[in-house]
């Protein structure tokens, strides 16, 4: 009988354990599909009509390529947590005019760090391209920092590293906004020691978390003073000059 009970016993907590794991999965994945911030429609309207680029919905991402297929470099960009990855592509497209392949990523449950994908199953969408940097924004630029050590280059974009790259000589370009309210200027700099000494360390007067993309305002974020044109051109610039020196 004490056999039989225990069994029962045992067999109701395993029963529970599993409805409880199940809840909590179940939990997590409706979390992750509420609240996702789409991409403004006006912004993606004019990467989608730029006869400069071609768009592809491929397997490994949102590609932009320059329309004559010469790229030399490519950029693998990591959308932050809850961002419809449409939302970046405005902010990268003078990237692609000027020769830069992108690739936006869509994480697993819009969320970075549910994303165990390696560098190069995204790098697989431009096989021809040889050099590439990997970027992201907010927590998908600390998911960036653990696929750097794959990559020619790192880009922060209103983010910062959670792992140790201090001694990798990876070139490292870290672009900030000074109205940040959520990757703040303190968090950045407490984290500057995870990158290497020489580092770019950028802050563009007047850009806030949103600021890094087109999907509107943000819970706990600052108030913006650029207008989107000119941080969008700023952004370009920065990069730009950041990745020529990786051209081959």
């Amino acid at each position: 009988m004490e056999k039989t009970r225990g069994r029962r016993i045992l067999k109701r907590v395993l029963w529970s354990l599993a409805i409880v794991v199940v809840l909590a999965v179940g939990g997590v994945v409706a979390w992750s599909q509420i609240g996702v911030m789409a991409a403004e429609p006006e912004p993606l309207a004019t990467v989608q009509e730029n006869p400069q680029i071609t768009v592809t919905d491929a397997d490994q991402g949102i590609v932009l390529e320059p329309v004559d297929g010469e790229s030399d470099v490519g950029l693998v960009f990591i959308p932050g947590a809850k961002v419809d990855p449409w939302a970046y592509a405005a902010i990268l497209q003078g990237l692609v005019e000027d020769g830069v392949t992108v690739v936006i990523t869509r994480p697993w449950l819009n969320l970075a760090f549910f994303d165990p994908r390696g560098l190069d199953a995204f790098t697989s969408a431009a096989p021809e391209v040889d050099v590439w940097a990997v970027g992201g924004h907010s927590l998908g630029g600390v998911r960036a920092c653990q696929l750097a050590p794959d990559a020619d280059a790192l880009v922060l974009f209103g983010s910062y590293c959670a792992n140790d790259l201090s001694q990798s000589g990876l070139p490292v370009l870290s672009i900030s906004g000074s109205e940040d309210g959520l990757s703040t200027a303190d968090k950045i700099a407490d984290a500057r020691d995870e990158l290497p000494a020489d580092a770019e360390m950028v802050e563009i007067d007047g850009a806030s978390h949103a600021s890094f993309g087109d999907y509107g305002p943000q819970d706990g974020d600052g108030t913006p003073t650029i207008s989107a044109e000119e941080m969008h051109a700023e952004v370009t610039r920065l990069v730009d000059d950041f990745l020529a020196p990786l051209t081959p």
